[in-house]
């Protein structure tokens, strides 16, 4: 089973020299990576022609959804799997995705992997803030030491959904970029045609440097994510993962259609409130 590995990025090789080396260390199978080149100031197509990576390129930087929706519609496989260019995929990761899908015998899934960072994450590891200060050996030496449980409704990369699924919803909604509130939207979308698996998965783990993806970039343009998906959902982010998604908390199968509990209508008040106010 291979996978395309959609990856945008804006001039962050030392990272993405990383990512690459760890996919194709740590793949039992070969995949197919694409990457979307912005700007391409520190000679990322360079490098990626050299090791014979397929990519898409825009002369500037046209935002992580528009990005990913472009090199998507290169990939060749069943399966889209998006990733930041700043993480580094741990062994075994695409075996791991692979028994899962089987177990599934479905296309209507979302399944996502487990960050690792120095702080911030579900499981800390301090194997470097950087790419200078990256430790790669004590990171595969002590990375099966930290674990959480599989869980429920999880909405961060890295992520896989099938081509087919991800094709019926469009890929990211680019009002949404430069990206931020994107992987809401997009989770809202697969609710919407009928997704009921999302499932993160403890095993699947990949370390994240954090904070060093081209949306976080000072020179990209802000757009409020919250602000955009309460005005095109009628509810916010936080609504979302809460009655919807039931994010966080351990997986136990296909999520089913929220109960309408007080709680939940006191909240979707206040949401209708905050939209009211979005104008």
């Amino acid at each position: 089973m291979k996978f395309s590995i959609i990856v945008p990025t804006l001039n962050n090789l030392d990272y993405l020299k990383i990512l690459v080396n760890s996919i194709n260390k740590n793949s039992v199978n070969q995949h197919e990576i694409i990457i979307h080149v912005n700007e391409n100031l520190d000679g990322t197509k360079n490098f990626l022609e050299q090791n014979k990576i397929l990519y898409t390129y825009s002369k500037t930087n046209i935002g992580l959804c528009r990005s990913v929706n472009r090199a998507a519609k290169l990939a060749t496989t069943d399966y889209i799997l998006y990733s930041h260019d700043d993480m580094y995929f741990l062994p075994k990761w695409d075996i791991i995705l692979k028994k899962e899908i089987e177990k599934l015998d479905s296309k209507y899934f979302y399944l996502s992997g487990t960050m690792i960072q120095k702080k911030g994450a579900d499981l800390i590891l301090d194997a470097g803030i950087d790419f200078k200060s990256f430790d790669e050996q004590y990171l595969l030496d002590n990375y099966k030491n930290i674990n959480m449980h599989d869980h429920q409704g999880s909405h961060w990369a890295p992520h896989l959904i099938h081509k087919e699924i991800w094709n019926l919803v469009g890929g990211f909604s680019e009002e949404f970029d430069p990206g931020d509130g994107s992987d809401s939207d997009l989770n809202m979308k697969l609710w919407n045609c009928g997704v009921r698996i999302f499932k993160g998965l403890n095993d699947f783990k990949v370390y994240h440097f954090g904070s060093i993806s081209m949306r976080k970039k000072k020179d990209v343009k802000k757009n409020n994510g919250t602000k955009t998906f309460l005005k095109k959902w009628g509810i916010t982010p936080k609504f979302f993962f809460k009655f919807y998604l039931k994010t966080g908390s351990s997986y136990n199968g296909p999520l089913k259609e929220p109960s309408k509990s007080l709680s939940y209508f006191l909240n979707l008040i206040i949401c209708k409130i905050k939209k009211s106010f979005s104008y």
